[in-house]
């Protein structure tokens, strides 16, 4: 498929960025997604970078997966394959991360890892989230900044955020009149919007039972406050790349999914890549103690919250024994949270030990919480399901756990995005393997 034929086949879109974290994005994001399914639009969700939690809440509110496009990690061809989902769609909306021009320092396949490397690539216009809580002209010298530090990257407007007034809005407008960016809306301060968050993020959509209603009320604020009309009319599409899949093999044929509020972080693109290649996922849930399918060749445990399971994890003896049966004669494999999970125990942060699946000899602890964080470069020293010794795996680390102890052999040599050694190798042990770091892709 030539760019020409990928860009005429994909609806235009819009990039949700902000200058840092924490000034509404997401509010803004899923109020727009909701607010425009209610007028019978068909919303393409998308997350700029690394991500388990937005997604889930995008899926939530525009009704269609969101699917997370990474420019550190992914080649041009593969964003824009996994792009290539909006067929069909009516708009774009894509979720930058942190802000807007934020990544790490050595670049990778595309970039940086920064939203910024999105829009450029896929010629999607930015519409900026800007807190103006403490300042009125100033957000417009923000603003100006943003939209030109780089070519390539066009701001298609601003939506202020944490009006105080009428007076504080048309001051901020002022500001945006002399330099001839748009001002979508004006968003008063409002506490009723707030997603709910915890040391990993935001809560998950599925653990929030009022997430509809909360979502229906984003949207109507939107409505009230944001010209949709307008934000609309700016989406945009550019040349895109030729759009490209990797198919590779899967990392079992009947594959046993761990998926419960403990294991839900895994990547829809990582799944419909297994199902693309012929396998069959078979979920099941450890917190409801439900053993894994006793026909899987392979068991996969994603990330999680499994520290504020602990002991129903400790006490699910169905699930443990079963695990350790798929281990006998096939493969297991745990990221992050399920890596934990496999391994001997895990320590609460009150410093209570929870017995674990104990086919590792990890023990881990939030005791004394550390933050880990950061793309991954991993070299695999030994085999994992899917992958074979020497493979060059691209992912990323987000977790407060300290190792106590590892006494199991390295399964990779890992490096951060500056090409220096971490210690978090993940281990092996027979059939079973773990890593801290979350898989997002392989390096070509």
């Amino acid at each position: 498929m030539t760019p020409s034929e990928t860009s005429a086949s994909m609806p235009p879109g819009l990039i949700v960025s902000a200058p840092a974290s924490g000034v509404g994005k997401t509010t803004v994001m899923l109020g727009l997604a909701r607010a425009l399914r209610d007028r019978r639009m068909l919303v393409q969700p998308f997350k700029c970078g690394p991500d388990y939690i937005d997604p889930a809440l995008h899926h939530a509110a525009a009704g269609r997966p969101s699917v997370n496009l990474d420019s550190w990690a992914m080649t041009p061809g593969a964003i824009a394959g996994l792009a290539s989902c909006a067929e069909g769609a009516d708009i774009i909306l894509a979720e930058g991360a942190m802000g807007l021009f934020d990544g790490v320092a050595r670049a990778g396949e595309t970039g940086t890892g920064a939203s910024a490397d999105i829009a450029a690539l896929m010629g999607w216009p930015v519409v900026l989230v800007l807190d103006a809580s403490a300042q009125a002209q100033t957000a417009a010298a923000v603003a100006h900044g943003l939209a030109n530090f780089r070519d390539g990257v066009r701001i298609a407007g601003v939506v202020l955020n944490k009006i105080a007034s009428p007076r504080h809005e048309s001051l901020a407008r002022i500001g945006f009149e002399s330099i001839g960016i748009r001002v979508f809306g004006s968003l008063p301060r409002r506490g009723s919007i707030v997603m709910p968050e915890r040391h990993l993020g935001l809560v998950q959509a599925q653990e929030q039972a009022g997430l509809d209603e909360l979502l229906g009320a984003a949207a109507r604020f939107a409505e009230s406050h944001i010209d949709i009309d307008a934000l609309v009319s700016a989406a945009a599409k550019g040349s895109i790349p030729p759009a490209s899949t990797v198919d590779r093999r899967p990392p079992g044929s009947r594959i046993a999914l761990a998926r419960d509020e403990a294991f839900s972080f895994v990547y829809p693109h990582i799944l419909e890549g297994w199902r693309r290649a012929g396998a069959e996922i078979l979920p099941f849930s450890p917190l409801a103690d439900e053993a894994p399918d006793p026909t899987a060749d392979v068991c996969w445990l994603p990330g999680g919250y499994p520290e504020l399971h602990a002991g129903r994890l400790a006490a699910a003896t169905n699930f443990r024994s079963g695990l350790r049966a798929v281990a006998e004669k096939g493969r297991v494999h745990g990221e992050c949270g399920g890596y934990m999970a496999l391994g001997e125990a895990l320590i609460d942060g009150k410093g209570n030990r929870h017995e674990m699946a104990g086919l590792l000899g990890l023990v881990t602890s939030f005791e004394e919480r550390k933050l880990h964080l950061g793309y991954r470069h991993c070299e695999l020293l030994a085999s994992m399901p899917g992958f074979e010794a020497g493979a060059i795996l691209r992912g990323h680390e987000f977790h407060y756990a300290t190792i106590v102890t590892q006494p199991d052999p390295p399964l990779a040599r890992v490096q951060d995005a500056t090409a220096t050694l971490v210690p978090e190798t993940g281990a092996h042990r027979g059939h079973v393997s773990g890593t801290f770091f979350h898989l997002i892709a392989e390096a070509p």
